[in-house]
């Protein structure tokens, strides 16, 4: 099964923001980055608006004839935008003000599963595709079937992060049961965070994985390269790991 790559956009409109001009534009970055091979476009709109603005996803739903893919908190505020731009997919996410990246994956038990139970029910409600990011953790997979989410995104920072190969491996092996979870509740298999160019091989041959979403080496590479060299040799890496 080939794997589709979701390039997230967000750090060209961090680089907007940073002088509050419309130049580098994300709907630019969008096009070049489906041209080079993505097959899903990538954002994540904040409570803060520290990068993506909801004018950003009014111009990508335009764009787009297929693959936008939201990312928003289970804040209802979050749930009605989403809910009124209708992207293909939605994936609910943790969010703090104070964080500089999202550290890990819903806790989907306690004080919050109620809000995210309404939040995947309100989504599918008007059609859209919902995923929930989660630890590679069986109560969170569980959870995410209960939720009646499609689709869970296995959270693959600590393999990222992960020091020897040891560690690598006991990393790995958390995705992979996870994924096997997934694929047993009939939910399609996504990850992503903290990927990059080094570490997505093992990542990518995942038993059922379906799409794979990286954004911040692949906006950092580009720097370099190019966006549609970085999105481009992205692609040819996982397509090579199947």
């Amino acid at each position: 099964m080939a794997i589709k790559l979701g390039v997230n956009i967000d750090h060209v409109a961090t680089l907007r923001q940073a002088r509050r001009e419309v130049d580098p534009d994300p709907l630019v970055a969008a096009r070049v980055a489906r041209q080079a091979g993505a097959d899903l476009i990538v954002c994540h709109l904040r409570a803060d608006r520290r990068h993506v603005q909801e004018e950003d996803l009014k111009g990508l739903r335009k764009m787009l004839k297929s693959g936008m893919h939201v990312e928003l908190s289970s804040a209802p505020e979050m749930v009605r935008i989403g809910a009124k731009i209708k992207p293909d997919w939605v994936c609910l996410v943790p969010e703090t003000p104070t964080e500089i990246t999202t550290e890990g994956g819903l806790q989907v038990k306690g004080a919050q599963a109620g809000r995210i139970e309404k939040a995947v029910k309100q989504l599918k409600r008007v059609g859209i595709g919902v995923s929930l990011f989660v630890d590679p953790e069986a109560i969170s997979v569980r959870m995410a079937h209960n939720f009646g989410a499609d689709a869970v995104e296995l959270c693959t920072a600590s393999y990222a992060k992960s020091v020897g190969k040891h560690k690598q491996r006991t990393e790995l092996e958390k995705l992979e049961l996870a994924g096997y979870l997934a694929t047993e509740l009939k939910l399609e298999l996504h990850a992503g965070h903290a990927l990059d160019y080094s570490n997505v091989g093992p990542i990518a041959q995942i038993p059922n994985l379906s799409c794979l979403n990286i954004g911040f080496s692949i906006i950092a590479r580009s720097v370099f390269t190019g966006l549609k060299g970085a999105v481009s040799e992205m692609k040819k890496i996982i397509v090579s790991a199947r």
